[in-house]
């Protein structure tokens, strides 16, 4: 069964990010995948900082990546870029721990001026990761995603659609490229 990884580096619990992420996970979900989410600001702040690599947590969070086919990378975008949080989480990465990964880079910022951050922020980083199979990922804007008052959330129809397209570009590589390397898919 293909493993997929969401590696959510929103530093709040009530993002809108959620909303994008929980959509993706649904429309992954009804394909009959399995995922594993990594929510970056719930791992040991101090082992984040000081680069713990020997940190228990973190080496667990990796073996998941390594064990992924797939990795969903999903961050706010603050002043251009991606947030502090994932990064601390990105340098703990090994060097080529995305490498053979069908990445899909999420993004959601307050302006349309900031989508080229997922472009020349965030794709960059995963490159030196060894990410070569990086799909063009998608921006939302956080006027698409409504949050309700029980904490559920609302897309607007646009983003909904782009979401769908890129769900499905996403799982339609990473098959194509268990079909091509079928050992790869026995793990």
């Amino acid at each position: 069964m293909a493993k997929i990884v969401v590696i959510s580096g929103s530093p709040s619990v009530s993002s809108r990010l959620n909303g994008v992420l929980q959509t993706i996970q649904s429309q992954l979900l009804a394909e009959g995948l399995e995922l594993s989410w990594i929510d970056v600001r719930n791992l040991p702040p101090e082992d984040l900082i000081y680069t713990n690599f020997k940190s228990p947590a973190i080496i667990e969070a990796n073996e998941r990546i390594a064990e992924a086919h797939a990795v969903v990378v999903a961050t706010p975008i603050y002043k251009a870029s991606y947030t502090g949080v994932i990064k601390t989480f990105l340098d703990l990465i090994p060097q080529k721990g995305l490498e053979g990964k069908v990445i899909l880079p999420v993004a959601i910022g307050g302006t349309i001026a900031h989508l080229l951050a997922l472009d020349y922020a965030l794709k960059p980083v995963l490159a030196a990761l060894g990410a070569r199979i990086q799909l063009p990922g998608v921006y939302a804007l956080d006027t698409q995603v409504q949050r309700n008052e029980d904490g559920t959330f609302e897309l607007d129809e646009e983003l909904g659609q782009r979401l769908t397209a890129a769900t499905e570009e996403f799982v339609q590589e990473f098959r194509h490229r268990l079909q091509l390397n079928p050992i790869a898919a026995q793990s």
